[in-house]
């Protein structure tokens, strides 16, 4: 049991969504972790002890090195950086509420960072838990959107989701989407990473914007890379980073999406829950890319 802190509060886990980074950090690729450490890098719960927030209120923990610098959320108590919590009010099943704060957040700041005004978005890997909510959210934009999917059995989820179109990546995507948008995309979600980039660049519309947020291939950088060449005139990348909604910067966006799921306006898009016990189960489930949505352990 951790001992609480000046500063930290002891929080009893009652759930957390499993996350590609934390399988990177499994294997070794997150810099500047120090071992043994606690996985997780998103937890919801309620306030055990310490802290500014009275015992027995809800709250999420979202990244912030959660995970890395210091133990997270793969646990049933987590003591956790006062500065982390975001308190929120609902009443949503453990499991549901601790789909949401990662996957939700990631995708409601990616899409405010390309800052659509109307017009078709791509999410590449829209099968992933944050293309997943971004489809939903985009639907609520009024956008037009196409998910790609390197798995055509999960077309249809990904159209329950949201999505108006599904191409199937069978090693690109340039003709699928071009037969739906011949110009290109006005927006581009990048959640596959550097392996991808250049081609979502080259893929976007004249004067359009893609954001970069998600390293699915498991490739963090480009090793050569042509900005004449890729881009054209006008066209802007952009990039989400966590810190923009962690803590007290994300609390008003939580609880607005928070409410949107309890009032069916946004999906959880829960493909599995598993139990404590069942963490390298889970983890082998992620890693075989089974997943249409996300996975969350239920305590």
């Amino acid at each position: 049991m951790p001992e609480p802190r000046p500063g930290w509060t002891l929080v009893r886990v009652r759930a957390f969504g499993l996350n590609r980074s934390e399988m990177y950090t499994r294997q070794g690729h997150s810099p500047d972790v120090r071992f043994p450490r606690v996985l997780g890098i998103e937890c919801v719960g309620e306030v055990a002890a310490g802290g500014v927030l009275a015992p027995g209120t809800r709250v999420a923990a979202v990244m912030g090195e959660m995970g890395r610098a210091f133990d997270g959320g793969y646990a049933e108590y987590a003591l956790l950086p006062d500065d982390l919590l975001i308190p929120v009010a609902t009443e949503l099943d453990w499991e549901v509420f601790g789909a949401l704060p990662e996957t939700y957040l990631t995708a409601q700041g990616s899409l405010d960072a390309l800052r659509p005004d109307g017009g078709t978005l791509l999410v590449r890997g829209g099968t992933s838990s944050v293309g997943m909510a971004a489809l939903s959210l985009a639907r609520g934009l009024g956008l037009r959107t196409i998910a790609t999917t390197r798995n055509p059995a999960k077309a249809e989820a990904l159209t329950a989701a949201g999505a108006d179109h599904v191409v199937v990546d069978e090693g690109g995507i340039a003709d699928g989407v071009r037969a739906i948008v011949p110009d290109g995309p006005d927006h581009v979600l990048e959640l596959v990473g550097a392996a991808t980039l250049v081609d979502s660049l080259g893929l976007v519309r004249k004067g359009g914007t893609v954001c970069m947020t998600g390293i699915l291939s498991g490739e963090w950088t480009l090793k050569e890379f042509g900005p004449m060449q890729a881009m054209s005139t006008g066209t802007r990348l952009t990039v989400f980073l966590s810190d923009d909604v962690q803590g007290a910067a994300g609390a008003a966006a939580l609880q607005r999406l928070v409410d949107g799921v309890a009032d069916g306006t946004f999906r959880p898009n829960i493909d599995r829950v598993f139990a404590l016990d069942e963490i390298a189960d889970a983890h082998r489930y992620m890693e075989a890319d089974k997943a249409t949505g996300k996975l969350v352990v239920r305590l």
